[in-house]
């Protein structure tokens, strides 16, 4: 074949061939999504960043222009992991294909965790998490509140240790879902629905272990201003014991796990048996020894009261001796006025005129008439005034009380019975007469 025959090549510079090979690669890839770790990231003084984009198996190199790398709201470094919004281009001038990132953000762990920080420093700040505003727990919760999945192993691991410790105590169960973007509004609801009904004095918000994404709807923000705004003491179990969320620095408490909350919230009942049985030894001591106390004064008060036969018969006794004390008077009375009738005598002999003698004797039989008539009427006064003495003593008597009609009503203890409310329908009451004593029961009572 002649040179004049052969075919024209179309050569072409490096250059041409990186420019449409870039033409190429741009008009055929619209802006994309990739994911990846950032590695070998460099930042000139231009404020440009670039760096390789790498996963298990292959690696790209990008870059970011200073324009984009203003909007980031986190530093990037190597070894992040980040999801970035690229065109894919090539590099001309050495013709090296990569991607031009137009937007770049934290992927998976690294973005959760970041979020979390930030809102951990927020609350803090707000003094959600302080010691101060979180409230003890009930020693003794009258009924428990829990807020969970009804379908996972941490409701069965809380009812099980409750179960073995303290069984008495109510569960009532909030379902509600516990991963998801509907698990915080139905948290939310589920802690202001308690609030509301006011079933419980304590509520335990918990789930089983997981991932931070499983776990992430226990670090929303409406959900850890729902704890702070809760009246009802609420204790947070989340996941494991190396697992810590938002619920956990705004709740009253925090427990390692489900297991360890159902620890916490309830008492021991063997211990509480073991007090309750202290007491009851206790008290029934000090009853025993107060009613051996009551029961020494009772018998102390019993020897220095006298039974009212025994007054009567003190009194009766009395009236024996005021009665020979008269007597006693009025003979020595009697002895004195002998005594000065011997003595006129005497001087009357001793003077022995007749006038004075008949005088005398005239006087005398007067004096003996006198005396005659004045003994009788003593005597009957003294006796009539014995008589009065004797009968007011008689009125004081209980025994005449008793014996003009009224009565004495005592209680089955022997009390005084002094007011119809001092008793019941149905007690037993003994009614002491003048002659006799009834036992009775009330069948009714009028107060007035």
């Amino acid at each position: 074949m002649s040179a004049d025959r052969q075919p024209r090549r179309e050569i072409y510079s490096i250059a041409q061939l990186n420019r449409e090979a870039r033409t190429l690669l741009e008009g055929n890839f619209p802006l994309i999504w990739v994911e990846g770790e950032i590695s070998n990231l460099a930042r000139p003084a231009s404020g440009h960043i670039y760096f390789t984009l790498k996963d298990e198996q292959a690696q790209v190199r990008c870059a970011m222009f200073k324009m984009r790398r203003r909007l980031l709201d986190f530093q990037p470094d190597n070894g992040s992991a980040v999801l970035a919004r690229v065109r894919v281009s090539l590099y001309e001038a050495r013709g090296d294909y990569q991607l031009i990132v137009e937007h770049l953000e934290e992927a998976g762990d690294g973005r959760l965790r970041r979020q979390f920080e930030q809102l951990k420093q927020r609350l803090a700040a707000e003094g959600l998490f302080d010691a101060a505003r979180k409230r003890p727990l009930p020693e003794l919760p009258r009924r428990i509140g829990v807020i969970t999945s009804p379908s996972g192993a941490a409701i069965r691991d809380v009812l099980s240790a409750l179960q073995r410790r303290f069984p008495a105590i109510p569960v009532l169960i909030y379902p509600v879902p516990v991963q998801g973007l509907d698990a915080p509004p139905a948290i939310v609801e589920a802690l202001r629905t308690a609030a509301r009904r006011n079933e419980c004095d304590l509520l335990l918000l918990t789930r089983g272990g997981g991932s931070l994404e499983d776990l992430w709807a226990f670090n929303d923000e409406a959900v850890a201003r729902a704890i702070a705004d809760s009246p009802i003491p609420v204790v947070s179990a989340v996941g494991h014991e190396i697992d810590i969320s938002i619920a956990d620095f705004v709740a009253d408490m925090r427990a390692a796990t489900p297991s360890a909350a159902a620890e916490l919230i309830s008492p021991d009942r063997g211990e509480w048996l073991d007090t309750l049985r202290h007491w009851r030894g206790r008290l029934v001591r000090a009853i025993r020894t107060r009613l051996a106390r009551e029961q020494r004064h009772l018998h102390a008060i019993g020897r220095h009261l006298k039974h009212p036969g025994q007054r009567l018969r003190e009194q009766a006794q009395r009236l024996d001796e005021l009665e020979l004390r008269l007597s006693r008077a009025l003979h020595a009375q009697l002895r004195t006025r002998q005594a000065r009738l011997d003595t006129l005598r005497a001087r009357l002999h001793g003077q022995s005129p007749k006038r004075q003698l008949a005088a005398l004797q005239q006087r005398l039989a007067n004096d003996r008439r006198r005396l005659r008539a004045a003994m009788p009427q003593r005597l009957e006064q003294e006796r009539q005034r014995l008589t009065g003495l004797a009968r007011a003593l008689d009125a004081v008597s209980p025994l005449a009380t008793l014996g003009r009609g009224y009565a004495i009503a005592q209680d089955s203890g022997g009390r005084v019975i002094r007011k119809a409310s001092a008793v019941n329908v149905g007690d037993n009451v003994h009614v002491r007469l003048g002659e006799g004593r009834l036992d009775c029961r009330v069948e009714g009572i009028t107060k007035d």
